[in-house]
């Protein structure tokens, strides 16, 4: 925790609430009849990118799920990669299937991440995926959007009647967190680069959700005192992972703070498993 001034600012801690996520579906796994495991396709070698598998890998060991990556040269050709996507999709052993991002340039992003059905799409990145999340039939929602739903949960923090504004329209913050919002008829603004009145919504904003991807970018000034600042961004800086939010200053004026790292990613990369396990109770 952070003193503020007469308040105290409270740090959501991401590492606890996924621990506690992860004990959870240990235990629920342990009750089914089957093995799941979860498939990653990865395309060429990027330090960054191994980082984040790592990550997935320690936890799916933890909870018992075997862990299969599909690992491709980054001169294969988009055609073929959709083909040999559509095999694995189709692996009956794979109760999950995930496209590690950033793709090589030169692959259709979408084109790629549509070849994985909704019944196995627990990052809720295909087309079909989202337009059931839209329709209110999806039984899942991002892993980032669940992440986020679950530590205001957990902290208590009331989201429904409050001014929430979004930083950023990405395909893997911005956009899933809008639509989660969406289907629960929450209100909210989202601010781009092109956002004509960006500041004035900040300043007014109870809630920030910032996934720009741009180290530091938003400070304690262009918030109100008291505001709930939610870190989704992240970048690298000097070699290490970086948020979006300056830390620092917005300490200062936040009630609430999300940090990079230890926020929202631990608590995502969990609820990419409880997707996984949600998904599994629905596949014959």
């Amino acid at each position: 925790m952070f003193l503020r001034y007469d308040r105290i600012m409270i740090l959501l801690d991401g590492k606890k609430l996924a621990q506690k996520i992860i004990d959870d579906l240990k235990q629920e796994i342990g009750g089914m009849n089957k093995k799941l495991r979860l498939a990653v396709v990865v395309v060429g070698k990027d330090p960054v990118i191994e980082k984040f598998i790592a990550q997935k890998r320690k936890v799916a060991d933890q909870i018992g799920i075997d862990f299969r990556i599909y690992p491709f040269e980054e001169s294969i050709s988009s055609n073929d990669l959709r083909a040999r996507v559509a095999e694995i999709v189709h692996e009956k052993k794979n109760t999950g299937v995930i496209i590690q991002l950033p793709l090589p340039s030169g692959i259709g992003k979408q084109h790629m991440l549509n070849a994985v059905i909704p019944q196995k799409d627990v990052d809720v990145l295909s087309a079909r995926a989202i337009g059931n999340v839209v329709a209110g039939v999806s039984p899942i929602i991002s892993p980032v959007a669940g992440a986020i739903k679950a530590l205001f949960v957990e902290y208590d923090i009331a989201y429904a009647a409050k001014k929430i504004v979004i930083m950023g329209a990405g395909a893997l913050v911005g956009k899933p967190v809008a639509l989660w919002l969406l289907s629960e008829k929450v209100g909210y603004s989202i601010v781009v680069q092109e956002t004509a009145n960006a500041s004035e919504l900040l300043l007014q904003a109870d809630i920030v959700i910032s996934g720009i991807g741009k180290s530091g970018f938003v400070t304690g000034s262009m918030l109100k005192a008291g505001v709930v600042a939610v870190d989704a961004g992240t970048s690298e800086s000097n070699g290490k992972l970086a948020g979006d939010i300056d830390s620092d200053s917005v300490s200062k004026v936040a009630s609430f703070m999300a940090p990079v790292p230890g926020g929202v990613g631990p608590v995502t990369v969990a609820m990419l498993f409880k997707n996984l396990v949600e998904l599994a109770k629905r596949q014959k």
